[in-house]
């Protein structure tokens, strides 16, 4: 979205697939789930009167229109991207395989996942935690709006402190709501750590990817 109200921000998301292509280019195989806040927003639109599952149906497609924009992106980059949907439609895209997707990453491209889980009543966070484990990823990585977890809303309260580590405990314990809590319980259950950072942060992926950069890192310890 950018800067802007809602839809898609072309320079927004062309520097983000400059950031990826430069970790992809330096050999790092690479996998990512879209969410839609700024098409749709599944919650928002029930409480508007549409039926739950109907609006998280809405939120799910429009998903879809997000991995196509990155896919552009990326490929202006010169990176081999497939989108896969969690929701079949063949004209668009490819349909989600796990085999097909894990094949795909070992060739070197990167796969964008759409479409979320493919149900309703989960979230993008849960979708994200879902691909993360059937990848067999190192790491889950969330760009969001703010360069980590803090213990409060930072834009209500400027006391908030911002934390570098979190355990999946505390994160469940105190919930911090940095991702949904099945979306964290899954990550500890197959022991991948979550790392926060922004998405708003010019070159904030690829130094996360690098180990350096402003972030929160989530794991057992």
């Amino acid at each position: 979205m950018g800067d802007q109200d809602y839809g898609i921000d072309t320079d927004m998301t062309a520097r983000i697939g400059a950031e990826i292509a430069e970790a992809h280019a330096a050999g790092l195989q690479i996998a990512l789930v879209i969410g839609a806040g700024n098409i749709f927003r599944g919650l928002s639109a029930q409480a508007g009167g549409i039926e739950r599952s109907s609006a998280d149906y809405m939120g799910m497609l429009a998903t879809v229109m997000n991995a196509l924009a990155m896919q552009s992106a990326l490929e202006r980059q010169g990176v081999d991207t497939r989108v896969m949907s969690a929701i079949p439609m063949p004209t668009v895209c490819e349909s989600y395989i796990r085999r097909r997707a894990v094949r795909h990453m070992e060739k070197g491209r990167v796969v964008i996942f759409a479409a979320g889980t493919g149900n309703p009543y989960f979230t993008t966070d849960t979708a994200a935690a879902l691909r993360a484990a059937e990848m067999n990823c190192e790491a889950l990585l969330k760009g969001t709006q703010v360069d980590g977890v803090y213990s409060a809303d930072p834009k209500k309260d400027p006391t908030a402190t911002r934390y570098d580590t979190l355990s999946y405990q505390k994160v469940l314990a105190e919930d911090l709501r940095v991702m949904d809590s099945s979306a964290v319980s899954l990550m500890r259950d197959n022991k991948i750590p979550i790392i926060v950072f922004s998405l708003h942060s010019k070159g904030g992926f690829d130094s996360v990817m690098k180990g350096e950069g402003t972030c929160t890192t989530i794991t057992d310890d």
